[in-house]
């Protein structure tokens, strides 16, 4: 069976597990691939006199000697400076019944659990004779509106999950355990501090006004392009330029309606000058608007200077009487 190829990648992505998904009685096997990739700019540690690599070793610190990875085995710190050694048997012995199947626990509505848990996401790939019954639990899930809730072990670990549809493919997503995330009452603000009506109005002005459609291709990685263009300046033996902060640095806020109505206003700036291209019709609007205005006071001052002329007979008519 072929593997999966990713848009923008050199090379087909790697299965890193395979089993079943169990759906009540239907079994779908699969195949799961890493769904990111983060690519970033790697940096090596170097000793910056002479540019030498800084390599690390595995050193036993009661012997001194550095230790083959073969070796090397887990440790349980029991505290007061001991430890239980387990070896690869002990963990290979450890019960997984979701080594290799994935079982269904629950259908849950996709907003119900909360973000925070939300970890890293792999793709699910129908593998062998699992295309119909791949299909249907995905459009299942598409129609209803529902996640389904799993254990899976990766990588030696069992971890909470959620299937979802992710387009035309399921995606595993892998969430944190209760006891993984952190209780955030301490970090609440004092019960005491409000805000007005007014300024909460205000806002939400300011949310509406940078509201849109989420478009990721539309922001880019500003600090791995600056990077990368110091490196490239750097083999070709030009100097480095420093890059132009744009962010303005951070005021103390003193007054928040006056704040709010300021980033209001920086926005619509900001999208006029973005918009520069749109500019130009607008003004020839208010040209072709003006126009009549113009006409109708040239009309006005040509009538003016005419009402003179047609009194001057009459003027003529008094005299000979």
């Amino acid at each position: 069976m072929r593997n999966a190829m990713a848009a923008g990648y050199g090379c087909p992505m790697q299965t890193i597990w395979k089993g079943a998904i169990s759906f009540g009685l239907v079994s779908i096997p699969v195949r799961v691939f890493s769904a990111t990739d983060e690519r970033g700019i790697a940096l090596r540690q170097v000793h910056a006199a002479d540019g030498g690599r800084i390599r690390y070793k595995r050193i036993c610190e009661l012997d001194g000697e550095e230790v083959p990875y073969s070796d090397i085995a887990k440790g349980f710190d029991l505290g007061g400076g001991e430890l239980v050694v387990l070896t690869d048997e002990d963990m290979d012995s450890l019960p997984l019944a979701s080594t290799k199947a994935v079982e269904v626990l629950q259908f849950v509505p996709a907003e119900s659990y909360d973000p925070v848990a939300a970890a890293r996401c792999y793709y699910l790939q129908a593998d062998q004779h699992g295309a119909k019954p791949y299909v249907l639990l995905r459009d299942a899930l598409a129609r209803s509106g529902k996640v389904a809730i799993v254990k899976v072990a990766l990588r030696s670990r069992e971890s909470l999950a959620a299937i979802r549809p992710h387009g035309d493919v399921l995606l595993l997503q892998m969430m944190l355990w209760p006891e993984e995330i952190r209780d955030p009452s301490a970090l609440v603000p004092d019960p005491d501090v409000t805000v007005r009506e007014q300024e909460i109005a205000m806002a939400e002005a300011y949310i509406e006004t940078l509201t849109g459609e989420f478009k990721p291709d539309d922001y880019t990685d500003e600090y791995a392009a600056a990077l990368r263009a110091v490196v490239d300046a750097k083999v070709a033996g030009r100097q480095v330029v420093s890059v132009e902060e744009n962010a303005e640095p951070a005021a103390e806020v003193v007054d928040l309606m006056e704040a709010l109505r300021q980033s209001v206003a920086r926005v619509k700036e900001r999208r006029a000058a973005e918009a520069g291209e749109a500019a130009p019709p607008a003004k020839k609007t208010a040209a072709k608007k003006a126009a009549p205005a113009k006409k109708a006071a040239a009309a006005k001052k040509t009538a003016a200077k005419a009402a003179p002329a047609k009194k001057a007979p009459a003027k003529k008519a008094s005299k000979s009487a």
